[in-house]
Protein backbone atom coordinates (compact mmCIF):
# COMPACT_ATOMS: atom_id res chain seq x y z
CA UNK A 1 0.00 0.00 0.00
CA UNK A 2 3.20 2.15 1.18
CA UNK A 3 4.55 2.39 -2.64
CA UNK A 4 0.92 2.85 -3.91
CA UNK A 5 0.46 5.87 -2.11
CA UNK A 6 4.06 7.14 -3.12
CA UNK A 7 2.65 6.50 -6.79
CA UNK A 8 -0.43 8.18 -6.45
CA UNK A 9 1.36 11.24 -4.84
CA UNK A 10 4.00 11.67 -7.62
CA UNK A 11 1.39 11.74 -10.49
CA UNK A 12 -0.81 14.07 -8.63
CA UNK A 13 1.79 16.31 -8.45
CA UNK A 14 2.48 16.15 -12.21
CA UNK A 15 -0.94 16.92 -12.46
CA UNK A 16 -1.00 20.27 -10.06
CA UNK A 17 2.10 20.82 -12.15
CA UNK A 18 0.38 21.07 -15.50
CA UNK A 19 -2.68 22.68 -13.85
CA UNK A 20 -0.71 25.56 -12.84
CA UNK A 21 0.91 25.33 -15.58
CA UNK A 22 -2.26 25.82 -17.96
CA UNK A 23 -3.47 27.96 -15.80
CA UNK A 24 -0.71 30.48 -16.00
CA UNK A 25 -0.80 29.98 -19.75
CA UNK A 26 -4.19 31.02 -20.07
CA UNK A 27 -3.25 34.14 -17.94
CA UNK A 28 -0.13 35.00 -20.18
CA UNK A 29 -1.75 34.47 -23.44
CA UNK A 30 -5.11 35.97 -22.43
CA UNK A 31 -6.72 38.22 -24.88
CA UNK A 32 -5.68 41.29 -22.66
CA UNK A 33 -2.79 42.37 -20.84
CA UNK A 34 -2.83 40.20 -17.14
CA UNK A 35 -1.64 43.77 -15.70
CA UNK A 36 -4.73 45.82 -17.02
CA UNK A 37 -7.41 45.37 -14.26
CA UNK A 38 -4.82 46.42 -11.10
CA UNK A 39 -3.54 49.28 -13.18
CA UNK A 40 -7.19 50.45 -14.19
CA UNK A 41 -7.72 50.03 -10.48
CA UNK A 42 -5.27 52.19 -9.02
CA UNK A 43 -5.40 55.03 -11.76
CA UNK A 44 -9.02 54.80 -11.00
CA UNK A 45 -9.55 55.93 -14.99
CA UNK A 46 -9.17 53.80 -17.44
CA UNK A 47 -5.32 52.43 -17.95
CA UNK A 48 -3.41 54.85 -20.76
CA UNK A 49 -0.59 52.70 -22.97
CA UNK A 50 2.14 54.02 -20.89
CA UNK A 51 0.98 53.64 -17.85
CA UNK A 52 0.26 49.95 -18.85
CA UNK A 53 3.74 49.09 -19.91
CA UNK A 54 4.82 49.99 -16.53
CA UNK A 55 3.09 47.85 -14.96
CA UNK A 56 3.65 45.29 -17.15
CA UNK A 57 7.22 45.51 -16.63
CA UNK A 58 6.94 46.01 -12.75
CA UNK A 59 5.21 42.85 -13.02
CA UNK A 60 7.63 41.05 -15.26
CA UNK A 61 4.72 40.55 -18.50
CA UNK A 62 7.56 41.93 -20.51
CA UNK A 63 9.67 38.56 -19.55
CA UNK A 64 9.18 35.08 -21.38
CA UNK A 65 6.79 33.21 -19.85
CA UNK A 66 9.37 30.65 -18.64
CA UNK A 67 11.10 33.24 -16.46
CA UNK A 68 8.01 34.41 -14.65
CA UNK A 69 6.95 30.53 -13.87
CA UNK A 70 10.30 29.92 -12.61
CA UNK A 71 9.67 32.72 -10.17
CA UNK A 72 6.47 31.69 -9.46
CA UNK A 73 7.42 27.86 -8.74
CA UNK A 74 10.41 29.46 -6.83
CA UNK A 75 7.87 31.62 -4.95
CA UNK A 76 5.79 28.27 -4.03
CA UNK A 77 9.67 27.08 -1.84
CA UNK A 78 11.40 29.76 -0.69
CA UNK A 79 9.07 33.22 -1.65
CA UNK A 80 9.91 36.19 -3.31
CA UNK A 81 9.46 39.93 -3.66
CA UNK A 82 6.71 41.26 -5.95
CA UNK A 83 6.87 45.32 -7.11
CA UNK A 84 3.73 47.15 -8.18
CA UNK A 85 5.60 49.47 -10.10
CA UNK A 86 7.42 51.33 -7.36
CA UNK A 87 6.02 49.49 -4.43
CA UNK A 88 7.69 46.51 -3.36
CA UNK A 89 5.96 43.74 -1.27
CA UNK A 90 7.92 40.62 0.26
CA UNK A 91 5.47 37.31 0.05
CA UNK A 92 7.03 34.75 2.05
CA UNK A 93 6.61 30.78 1.00
CA UNK A 94 4.64 29.25 0.21
CA UNK A 95 4.36 32.71 -2.05
CA UNK A 96 0.98 32.14 -4.70
CA UNK A 97 1.23 35.79 -5.63
CA UNK A 98 -0.23 39.29 -4.12
CA UNK A 99 -4.05 39.88 -4.70
CA UNK A 100 -4.23 42.95 -7.25
CA UNK A 101 -7.16 44.42 -4.90
CA UNK A 102 -6.01 43.86 -1.71
CA UNK A 103 -1.62 43.58 -1.93
CA UNK A 104 -2.47 40.89 0.55
CA UNK A 105 -0.24 37.54 0.25
CA UNK A 106 -2.85 35.11 -1.75
CA UNK A 107 -1.60 32.39 0.44
CA UNK A 108 -2.69 34.10 3.71
CA UNK A 109 -6.08 35.48 2.57
CA UNK A 110 -6.77 31.29 1.58
CA UNK A 111 -5.83 30.09 4.78
CA UNK A 112 -8.04 32.45 6.79
CA UNK A 113 -11.22 31.35 4.81
CA UNK A 114 -10.15 27.82 4.74
CA UNK A 115 -12.16 27.16 8.07
CA UNK A 116 -15.50 28.64 6.33
CA UNK A 117 -15.14 25.83 3.44
CA UNK A 118 -14.02 23.22 5.75
CA UNK A 119 -17.15 23.64 8.27
CA UNK A 120 -19.58 23.84 5.22
CA UNK A 121 -17.98 21.31 3.54
CA UNK A 122 -17.80 18.51 6.16
CA UNK A 123 -21.48 19.74 7.71
CA UNK A 124 -23.38 19.67 3.94
CA UNK A 125 -21.25 16.07 3.52
CA UNK A 126 -22.26 14.79 6.53
CA UNK A 127 -25.63 15.40 6.05
CA UNK A 128 -25.33 13.79 2.74
CA UNK A 129 -24.49 10.18 4.00
CA UNK A 130 -26.86 10.70 7.32
CA UNK A 131 -30.07 11.15 5.11
CA UNK A 132 -29.03 9.85 1.53
CA UNK A 133 -27.69 6.25 2.84
CA UNK A 134 -30.18 5.03 5.10
CA UNK A 135 -33.26 5.82 2.82
CA UNK A 136 -31.70 4.41 0.29
CA UNK A 137 -30.98 1.34 1.78
CA UNK A 138 -34.71 1.13 3.19
CA UNK A 139 -35.89 2.35 -0.42
CA UNK A 140 -33.96 -0.97 -1.55
CA UNK A 141 -35.26 -3.27 1.06
CA UNK A 142 -38.56 -2.08 0.01
CA UNK A 143 -37.81 -2.14 -3.91
CA UNK A 144 -41.15 -1.97 -6.03
CA UNK A 145 -43.01 -0.84 -2.90
CA UNK A 146 -45.54 1.71 -2.43
CA UNK A 147 -43.22 3.29 -0.38
CA UNK A 148 -40.11 2.96 -2.78
CA UNK A 149 -42.05 4.55 -5.96
CA UNK A 150 -42.69 7.55 -3.44
CA UNK A 151 -39.50 8.29 -2.22
CA UNK A 152 -37.86 7.89 -5.93
CA UNK A 153 -40.20 10.04 -7.47
CA UNK A 154 -40.02 13.04 -4.86
CA UNK A 155 -36.55 12.76 -4.78
CA UNK A 156 -35.84 12.98 -8.36
CA UNK A 157 -38.34 15.88 -8.59
CA UNK A 158 -36.26 17.75 -5.97
CA UNK A 159 -33.59 16.77 -7.90
CA UNK A 160 -34.56 18.30 -10.60
CA UNK A 161 -34.32 22.03 -9.17
CA UNK A 162 -31.53 23.73 -9.89
CA UNK A 163 -29.43 24.01 -6.63
CA UNK A 164 -29.05 27.62 -6.55
CA UNK A 165 -32.80 28.03 -6.58
CA UNK A 166 -33.02 25.56 -4.00
CA UNK A 167 -30.48 27.33 -1.61
CA UNK A 168 -32.02 30.47 -2.39
CA UNK A 169 -35.57 29.68 -1.48
CA UNK A 170 -34.31 28.44 1.65
CA UNK A 171 -32.42 31.49 2.74
CA UNK A 172 -35.82 33.82 1.39
CA UNK A 173 -38.17 31.60 3.36
CA UNK A 174 -36.23 30.87 6.32
CA UNK A 175 -34.77 34.28 7.25
CA UNK A 176 -36.06 36.74 5.07
CA UNK A 177 -40.03 35.52 5.49
CA UNK A 178 -40.39 33.73 8.91
CA UNK A 179 -36.97 34.75 10.37
CA UNK A 180 -36.50 31.40 12.09
CA UNK A 181 -34.43 32.00 15.02
CA UNK A 182 -31.08 31.08 16.06
CA UNK A 183 -30.39 30.52 12.37
CA UNK A 184 -31.53 33.56 10.12
CA UNK A 185 -28.51 35.22 10.90
CA UNK A 186 -26.10 33.47 8.12
CA UNK A 187 -22.89 33.73 7.69
CA UNK A 188 -19.28 32.08 8.92
CA UNK A 189 -18.90 33.09 12.68
CA UNK A 190 -15.59 31.83 14.57
CA UNK A 191 -16.35 28.61 17.03
CA UNK A 192 -13.92 30.41 19.28
CA UNK A 193 -14.35 33.92 19.35
CA UNK A 194 -18.47 34.07 18.44
CA UNK A 195 -19.04 30.85 20.10
CA UNK A 196 -20.28 27.60 18.98
CA UNK A 197 -24.00 28.40 19.01
CA UNK A 198 -23.58 31.23 16.53
CA UNK A 199 -20.98 29.53 14.56
CA UNK A 200 -23.63 26.55 14.23
CA UNK A 201 -26.58 29.18 13.73
CA UNK A 202 -24.77 30.90 10.67
CA UNK A 203 -24.01 27.46 8.91
CA UNK A 204 -27.44 25.49 9.59
CA UNK A 205 -28.96 26.65 6.60
CA UNK A 206 -26.06 26.26 4.25
CA UNK A 207 -25.78 22.67 5.94
CA UNK A 208 -30.02 22.37 5.52
CA UNK A 209 -29.41 23.14 1.71
CA UNK A 210 -26.72 20.90 0.64
CA UNK A 211 -27.86 18.52 2.81
CA UNK A 212 -30.56 17.96 1.42
CA UNK A 213 -30.37 18.63 -2.12
CA UNK A 214 -27.30 16.30 -2.04
CA UNK A 215 -28.91 13.59 -0.15
CA UNK A 216 -31.30 13.03 -2.90
CA UNK A 217 -28.77 11.62 -5.39
CA UNK A 218 -27.33 9.69 -2.49
CA UNK A 219 -30.42 8.12 -1.74
CA UNK A 220 -30.74 6.90 -5.43
CA UNK A 221 -27.21 6.14 -5.50
CA UNK A 222 -27.72 3.88 -2.48
CA UNK A 223 -30.25 2.09 -3.54
CA UNK A 224 -29.24 1.15 -7.22
CA UNK A 225 -26.11 -0.45 -5.08
CA UNK A 226 -28.04 -1.97 -2.66
CA UNK A 227 -30.49 -3.70 -5.05
CA UNK A 228 -27.45 -5.19 -7.52
CA UNK A 229 -25.77 -6.25 -3.84
CA UNK A 230 -29.01 -7.97 -2.22
CA UNK A 231 -29.24 -10.04 -5.65
CA UNK A 232 -25.97 -11.58 -5.26
CA UNK A 233 -25.46 -15.20 -4.83
CA UNK A 234 -23.19 -14.46 -1.46
CA UNK A 235 -26.50 -12.65 0.09
CA UNK A 236 -28.59 -15.82 -0.79
CA UNK A 237 -26.42 -17.97 0.91
CA UNK A 238 -26.43 -15.58 4.26
CA UNK A 239 -29.85 -15.89 3.61
CA UNK A 240 -29.75 -19.77 3.64
CA UNK A 241 -27.87 -19.69 7.11
CA UNK A 242 -30.32 -18.27 8.76
CA UNK A 243 -28.35 -14.96 9.39
CA UNK A 244 -30.80 -12.11 10.66
CA UNK A 245 -31.98 -9.80 7.87
CA UNK A 246 -30.20 -6.94 9.69
CA UNK A 247 -26.74 -8.81 9.53
CA UNK A 248 -27.32 -9.73 5.96
CA UNK A 249 -28.23 -5.88 4.79
CA UNK A 250 -25.89 -3.76 6.99
CA UNK A 251 -22.71 -6.51 7.40
CA UNK A 252 -22.36 -8.13 4.01
CA UNK A 253 -25.10 -6.33 1.66
CA UNK A 254 -24.05 -2.49 2.54
CA UNK A 255 -20.58 -3.08 2.96
CA UNK A 256 -20.38 -3.71 -0.76
CA UNK A 257 -23.01 -1.40 -1.94
CA UNK A 258 -21.19 1.20 -0.22
CA UNK A 259 -17.98 1.01 -2.53
CA UNK A 260 -19.18 2.68 -5.58
CA UNK A 261 -21.48 5.65 -3.33
CA UNK A 262 -17.21 5.76 -1.80
CA UNK A 263 -16.73 7.11 -5.23
CA UNK A 264 -18.68 9.78 -5.37
CA UNK A 265 -18.78 10.73 -2.08
CA UNK A 266 -14.81 11.22 -2.39
CA UNK A 267 -15.33 13.26 -5.23
CA UNK A 268 -18.00 15.65 -4.18
CA UNK A 269 -16.12 16.49 -0.69
CA UNK A 270 -13.12 17.06 -2.76
CA UNK A 271 -15.71 19.62 -4.50
CA UNK A 272 -16.97 21.00 -1.34
CA UNK A 273 -13.56 21.52 -0.22
CA UNK A 274 -12.26 23.47 -3.38
CA UNK A 275 -15.75 26.05 -2.73
CA UNK A 276 -18.81 25.88 -2.82
CA UNK A 277 -19.52 29.27 -4.91
CA UNK A 278 -23.40 28.73 -4.84
CA UNK A 279 -23.75 28.13 -1.19
CA UNK A 280 -21.60 30.74 0.34
CA UNK A 281 -22.37 33.51 -1.63
CA UNK A 282 -26.48 32.61 -1.49
CA UNK A 283 -25.33 32.40 2.77
CA UNK A 284 -22.76 35.54 2.63
CA UNK A 285 -19.71 32.64 3.60
CA UNK A 286 -16.46 34.14 3.43
CA UNK A 287 -15.14 30.76 2.52
CA UNK A 288 -12.79 29.84 -0.85
CA UNK A 289 -15.87 29.25 -3.50
CA UNK A 290 -17.31 32.99 -2.57
CA UNK A 291 -13.24 34.25 -2.61
CA UNK A 292 -13.15 33.10 -6.41
CA UNK A 293 -16.35 34.36 -7.24
CA UNK A 294 -15.15 37.76 -6.34
CA UNK A 295 -11.91 37.56 -7.84
CA UNK A 296 -13.47 36.44 -11.36
CA UNK A 297 -15.54 39.95 -10.69
CA UNK A 298 -12.48 41.63 -10.28
CA UNK A 299 -10.28 40.72 -12.46
CA UNK A 300 -7.70 39.06 -9.81
CA UNK A 301 -5.21 37.04 -11.54
CA UNK A 302 -3.36 35.41 -8.64
CA UNK A 303 -6.15 34.56 -6.12
CA UNK A 304 -8.19 33.10 -9.58
CA UNK A 305 -4.92 30.94 -10.32
CA UNK A 306 -4.25 29.95 -6.36
CA UNK A 307 -8.21 28.84 -5.86
CA UNK A 308 -7.91 26.45 -9.26
CA UNK A 309 -4.54 24.72 -7.89
CA UNK A 310 -6.46 24.42 -4.68
CA UNK A 311 -9.17 23.15 -5.96
CA UNK A 312 -7.60 20.48 -7.90
CA UNK A 313 -4.80 19.28 -4.81
CA UNK A 314 -8.22 19.08 -3.04
CA UNK A 315 -9.59 16.57 -5.66
CA UNK A 316 -6.40 14.87 -6.28
CA UNK A 317 -6.14 14.08 -2.17
CA UNK A 318 -9.68 13.02 -2.13
CA UNK A 319 -9.19 10.51 -4.83
CA UNK A 320 -6.13 9.38 -2.53
CA UNK A 321 -8.17 8.74 0.19
CA UNK A 322 -11.33 7.15 -1.51
CA UNK A 323 -8.46 4.36 -3.02
CA UNK A 324 -7.17 3.58 0.27
CA UNK A 325 -10.89 3.60 1.83
CA UNK A 326 -11.52 0.90 -0.92
CA UNK A 327 -9.20 -1.80 0.54
CA UNK A 328 -11.19 -1.82 3.73
CA UNK A 329 -14.62 -1.81 2.23
CA UNK A 330 -14.15 -4.43 0.45
CA UNK A 331 -11.64 -7.18 0.90
CA UNK A 332 -11.61 -8.39 -2.99
CA UNK A 333 -9.69 -4.70 -3.53
CA UNK A 334 -5.89 -4.73 -3.08
CA UNK A 335 -3.84 -1.77 -3.52
CA UNK A 336 -0.94 -2.54 -5.72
Amino acid sequence: MFAYIVKRLISGFLVVTLVSMAVFALFWYGPSSPAKPICDREQGVRCIPERLVAYEKSLGYDNPIYTEYGKFVKGIFVGREIAFRTDVYQCDAPCLGLSYNTKQPVTHELVSRLPATISVAVGGAFLYLLLGVPIGVAAARRRGSVADKALVSSFLFLSSIPYYLFALLTWLYLTVLWEAPVVSDVGYFSPFSDGPLKWFGGLFLAWVALGIFGCTQYTRYTRGAMVEALSEDYIRTAKAKGLPARTVVYRHGLRAALVPVVTIFGIDFGSLLAGTIFTERIFEIQGIGYWSLQAVGNKDLPVVAATTLFSAVMLIFSNLIVDVVYSFLDPRVRLS
